[in-house]
């Protein structure tokens, strides 16, 4: 049999303790799927005393995580520290520069350095495997930058963080307000102390951003992703949404346009019957729409020690598997130096359907107003709603749009505004086709 293979692990949390927890229970059967064992000699993380609910007594320690990285006597180094900076940043890159493959589940870290570090380990020719830091225990990066070969990407999109898909699944079936579910989503685990990472889209972003340099082969771009989060979703939007057959998802979408790449992260109405709009609660799902294959879709558990342990395992047995002298495959599908510059598309030149709710002042001429603002930029309506709204003196009116541009809509909805007919911001929705 085959030298063991030795693993260090930095960051000893839920999914540090998981992955050291199921390498330790699994190990007869890995040995079997691997060819040689995998074995964790060496750990680094804040506190040595703490009880993880596993055997590391035979592990080395260390308290510095990037002289971990470098010891000569690991083959693997798996980083769980998180952050884009500082020793998660440091220790990536001594592991790789001192020749060693690396596993990690930090989209933070991928989605800004990832291109430079792609770059190291491909001189180095070692493995930098990443499967845990995209949708959790979904395989998306193995699928992408292995099983689509041959297929020509046009558009990748899914459901990337659990806390909002629960927050939005619990305002639909109970009729909570956006606090009320972000503040059980707080208790339970689900959403931190400050959620704004997760519902403002951050998280969703960085996640996208890797996904789109795998499907275009373009440099990774995290700041070129327009952004919206959900926290000014409100009962009134899901119910409107539900009357008109839709149901409220916060989607990240990448696709190739005519003028270059769009990345967004923003609320989503998406067809009830779509496959998506049937993934609940913390669930994750990622649809890939190829020239060849057509649509492919992924769902299952986004986040969470054992399905974020499950994916790094996957990655070190990947590493196991392969033998000295493989010629390993590019860590973005392309060839790091050979990723083409980012060209932005144009975000307000986004063509599709819109959903406007429009809370107005009950008086005459209003209603003619708002059909002359969307008549002046070309926008033609597939339905318009009145509702009366709780004040007696405002109505609200719920427009849905044929295909239309962004700019049309905002153009038109500031147009409104100026007239003085609103006594709210207008809401504006997207409509995304979706399998």
């Amino acid at each position: 049999m085959a030298e063991a293979l030795r693993v260090g692990i930095a960051g000893l949390g839920t999914v540090g303790a998981s992955v050291a927890r199921v390498l330790s229970e699994k190990a007869a059967e890995l040995t079997r799927q691997c060819g040689r064992p995998i074995v964790v000699t060496a750990v680094s993380a804040r506190s040595k005393r703490k009880n993880r609910g596993v055997d590391l007594s035979k592990a080395k320690w260390f308290d510095d995580p990037v002289k971990l990285a470098a010891d000569a006597d690991i083959d693997v180094f798996v980083e769980l520290i998180g952050g884009e900076e500082g020793p998660a940043r440091a220790s990536v890159k001594a592991a790789l520069e001192a020749g060693r493959h690396v596993v990690t589940a930090n989209k933070a870290l991928l989605s800004k350095h990832g291109v430079a570090l792609a770059e190291i380990a491909e001189k180095k020719g070692v493995l930098l495997n990443y499967e845990a830091a995209v949708a959790g225990g979904i395989p998306i990066i193995k699928t992408m930058r292995e099983a689509l070969a041959g297929n020509s990407v046009n558009r990748v999109f899914g459901i990337l963080n659990g806390t909002c898909n629960y927050i939005l699944t619990r305002m639909e079936a109970e009729g909570l307000s956006f606090d009320e579910c972000l503040k059980d989503a707080q208790r339970l685990g689900y959403a931190e102390a400050d959620p704004t990472f997760d519902i403002e889209g951050h998280d969703t972003a960085h996640k996208l951003s890797i996904l789109t340099a795998l499907a275009f082969g373009t440099r990774i771009s995290a700041g070129d992703v327009y952004m919206e989060g959900i926290s000014n979703i409100s009962q009134a939007d899901i119910r409107a949404a539900g009357e008109l057959g839709y149901r409220i998802k916060l989607l990240g979408v990448a696709q190739r346009t005519e003028s270059g790449i769009e990345q967004r992260v923003h609320p989503t109405m998406v067809p009830t019957a779509s496959v998506i709009a049937q993934v609940h609660g913390v669930t994750n799902a990622v649809a890939i729409e190829t020239d060849i294959l057509g649509e492919l879709l992924l769902s299952g558990p986004g986040a969470g020690g054992n399905a974020t342990a499950s994916a790094v395992v996957g990655d070190i047995a990947d590493i196991a598997k392969s033998r000295p002298g493989f010629q390993h495959g590019p860590v973005f599908g392309w060839p790091a130096k050979q990723l083409k510059p980012y060209k932005k598309a144009q975000m307000r030149s986004h063509a599709g359907g819109y959903f406007i709710r429009l809370t107005v002042h009950d008086r005459i001429g209003v209603f003619a107003a708002i059909a002359k603002r969307m008549a002046d930029n070309d926008i033609s309506l597939e339905s318009i709603v009145q509702h009366s709204a709780e004040a007696d003196a405002q109505k609200t009116v719920i427009l849905v749009t044929h295909e239309t541009t962004e700019a049309a809509v905002r153009k038109a909805t500031d147009g409104i505004t100026k007239d003085g007919h609103l006594t709210t911001k207008p809401q504006v929705i997207r409509i995304e086709r979706a399998g």
